[in-house]
């Protein structure tokens, strides 16, 4: 059976910042479908307008890291410190403490699992020096994807006024990390991970109930509400999908589950889990 880490409050924050010009990041509700191979705009609401990313903004830290590891500035058996300021971050972490160690690939698994936002700054902080110069970094590659109203401030997806995206930029970046490094991409597909003798579950709950269904993340803060990147294939065409702003983690599943059964023709999905909203509020 799985343990799960304990739940702490998170910040909720909700500002004004400039991209081009004045703009406000609102929790909206968003969403995105693109085929995959063809590049096809499958289905668009509220696409380009901004929200804030929560934990799906890992999916960049994560991007990077691979990018990392396959020019050799990171090795997986690589074992990154916990800074203070990584130990810091609340609510779902690895919890080693400050000065403890973990591999890469603990990180990674870690991140890409439970969401850890201790090991997503512990690899920002290696590749970037800082969290704040990691997520120039962040920005900057974003940028070069094609991601054009993205701005990204920290590894984590903790809140941040100034750190937004929108569905259309997310579903670039679920595509490039798939085409860019698909035996990695693979990992988004765990369920699970056993760390220090405790065994983990992950956050992603349309891949227990949605056939088809990989990957790849979720996400959610008071500001950003519950927000969710699937990749999913069915008969050979792949297609990434984008749900954001919505009420409720059982909320958001179901329309990601209606947007992918749209695409496809009615098809029957198995069981559909009970996912309660929290409490707390997180990034995950």
């Amino acid at each position: 059976m799985f343990k799960t880490t304990s739940l702490l409050l998170a910040t909720a924050i909700s500002s004004v910042f400039f991209l081009g010009t004045l703009s406000t990041a609102e929790a909206g509700q968003a969403s995105f479908l693109v085929d995959v191979q063809s590049g096809q705009t499958l289905e668009a609401s509220n696409q380009d307008e901004l929200n804030y990313p929560a934990s799906l903004t890992k999916m960049m830290t994560l991007y990077l890291a691979f990018e990392a590891l396959h020019d050799g500035r990171l090795k997986w058996d690589q074992n990154l410190t916990m800074s203070e300021n990584a130990e810091s971050k609340e609510p779902f972490k690895l919890a080693v403490g400050v000065g403890g160690k973990v591999t890469v690939r603990e990180a990674v698994q870690g991140i890409v699992v439970l969401s850890a936002n201790d090991a997503a700054v512990a690899i920002g902080e290696q590749l970037g020096g800082s969290e704040d110069s990691f997520g120039k970094m962040m920005t900057e590659k974003a940028h070069q994807l094609g991601m054009s109203n993205t701005v990204f401030k920290n590894a984590s997806g903790l809140p941040d006024p100034e750190q937004v995206t929108t569905a259309r930029d997310l579903a670039t970046l679920g595509v490039a990390l798939m085409r860019d490094f698909p035996e990695e991409f693979k990992l988004f597909s765990m369920r699970g991970i056993k760390f220090r003798g405790m065994k983990l579950r992950g956050h992603n709950n349309l891949m227990y109930r949605y056939a088809g269904a990989d990957g790849i993340k979720t996400g959610y803060t008071d500001a950003s509400g519950y927000n969710l990147v699937t990749s999913a294939t069915k008969n050979g065409r792949r297609v990434v999908g984008v749900v954001m702003g919505e009420k409720t983690a059982r909320i958001r599943d179901d329309k990601m589950a209606s947007l992918l059964d749209t695409y496809w023709a009615p098809t029957a999905t198995t069981a559909t889990v009970s996912t309660g909203a929290p409490k707390q509020s997180l990034a995950n």
